[in-house]
């Protein structure tokens, strides 16, 4: 969903809506390289489009007033030397017992590793910069083609400022059996981690992808992350893309993110959320060919004061597509969380097969879900359903399992375990799903 710049207007003669303060970089930090061009374009979008506000529908939910945003820098070259080291267990595998490539994004540096026989294959995974120097062409021909500067303020931030990203190119008729995997670690106070990720699946090839954006909680400090993620699967091709996400929780959080799918391809799309102070989250499956098909599971789970905010929208742009959508989170403390998701279908997309579902337990008094499907539909011929729930842990299984000698904290975590295995059942990977069991067992431990 595209952000929408709005004039604030006067509410009173003398008093005007309160606005977050706006960014502090200046022109002189866009990077040099194959895309100077294209991020002067990016960096020209972001200085025109204004901080958003509540007063935008795509933000109504969302307040930035207390956003620092003037307190942000980029961070230095090799910076990460200076700074705590990524922990060895964000480093395994999670979809298999080896990868066939990794790529580590760190402050101001970067390290990748890819299996000789891929390079020979003609797959590209590596970090921007590098992809900047060898893949130029490559690059510029793609960047910018699925995810547009003009999406929104925070788009043409990292459109512009990106230092650090990866590139995954996958030929035509290639199939990588390893998964591939990448990881942008973020320590440092006040430091903005600017990213953009570029997926180019070519027709009849297939890769499984995870990335995982991290870092420690550092008290009494904050830190920004602004990114784009675009995905493109060609026609016959296939895709399965993780996204991790586990912020600490004084990371201000911000991304832009859409997938393409051709023709009679397909793409499985996991999301799981579980850090950040706050995040702001444009996620967009575009079904651009016919018999295209998506699905997209999201975990979350929020405590403390964290607020996360996913807008989802399935595109149906081509006739016989088929999306799935199935978002489930839970919430402690005064926690909050926003889902809204709009399932489109364009005219002349007869056939459509599209269904998207919001779950959500709320699991204290102070907790706040908010959930808002939505159906925009210009064909006649289709099928269409959505749903969402609010509610919280009801009395008869938790007596249920206390009668049977489970401890209250013990049976509660349960009965989380239970509501979130629909989503556990949709992902076919055992190191994610353990993730995700982990996160669980340590959010629950502090109710």
């Amino acid at each position: 969903m595209q952000e929408k710049p709005k004039i604030t207007v006067t509410t009173s003669r003398t008093r005007r809506e309160r606005v977050a303060s706006d960014f502090t970089f200046t022109a002189d930090l866009l990077p040099d390289g194959a895309l100077k061009d294209f991020r002067q374009k990016a960096w020209d979008e972001f200085t025109r489009l204004p901080m958003p506000t509540t007063r935008d529908e795509p933000w109504r939910r969302t307040d930035l007033r207390t956003l620092p945003a003037g307190d942000f820098r980029l961070p230095k070259v090799d910076e990460y030397l200076d700074l705590p080291d990524i922990p060895g267990y964000l480093l395994r595998p999670l979809v298999s017992d080896q990868h066939g490539g990794q790529v580590v994004l760190y402050p101001g540096g970067s390290r990748v590793d890819l299996d000789p026989a891929l390079v020979k294959q003609g797959v590209v995974f590596t970090d921007f910069r590098t992809a900047e120097h060898e893949h130029p062409e490559l690059l510029a021909k793609m960047v910018g083609e699925v995810v547009r500067p003009q999406d929104g303020k925070f788009a043409a931030l990292a459109a512009s400022l990106s230092q650090n990203g990866v590139l995954l190119y996958v030929p035509r008729g290639v199939a990588v059996e390893q998964p591939l995997h990448s990881i942008l670690w973020g320590p440092g106070a006040a430091l903005a981690h600017i990213a953009h990720i570029l997926v180019w699946i070519e027709d009849g090839a297939s890769a499984t992808y995870v990335h995982e954006a991290a870092s420690p909680t550092e008290a009494g400090a904050h830190a920004l992350h602004a990114g784009i993620v675009e995905v493109h699967v060609g026609d016959g091709a296939s895709l399965r893309f993780v996204e991790l996400q586990s912020w600490g929780e004084h990371v201000w959080n911000f991304s832009h993110e859409r997938a393409r799918v051709g023709r009679d391809a397909s793409l499985d799309w996991i999301f799981g959320a579980i850090g950040s102070r706050l995040t702001k989250n444009f996620s967009d499956l575009d079904l651009v060919g016919e018999g295209a098909t998506g699905r997209m599971s999201g975990f979350y789970f929020t405590d403390g004061t964290q607020h996360l905010d996913h807008d989802t929208q399935q595109n149906h742009l081509a006739p016989h597509t088929t999306s799935d959508l199935l978002f489930k989170g839970a919430l402690t403390d005064k926690s909050r969380s926003v889902w809204q998701g709009m399932i489109y279908v364009a005219p002349g997309a007869q056939k459509t097969d599209g269904y998207q579902a919001n779950r959500n337990l709320v699991l204290s008094k102070g907790a706040r879900a908010d959930s808002i499907p939505g159906l925009e539909i210009l064909a006649d011929d289709v099928r269409c359903t959505h749903g969402a729930t609010v509610g919280k842990i009801e009395e008869e299984p938790m007596f249920y399992l206390r009668s049977r000698g489970i401890p209250p904290k013990d049976a509660e975590r349960l009965i989380v375990e239970g509501f979130f295995d629909p989503i556990m059942q949709r992902i076919p990977f055992e190191g994610v799903r353990a993730r995700f069991q982990e996160a669980i067992t340590a959010k629950t431990a502090s109710i």
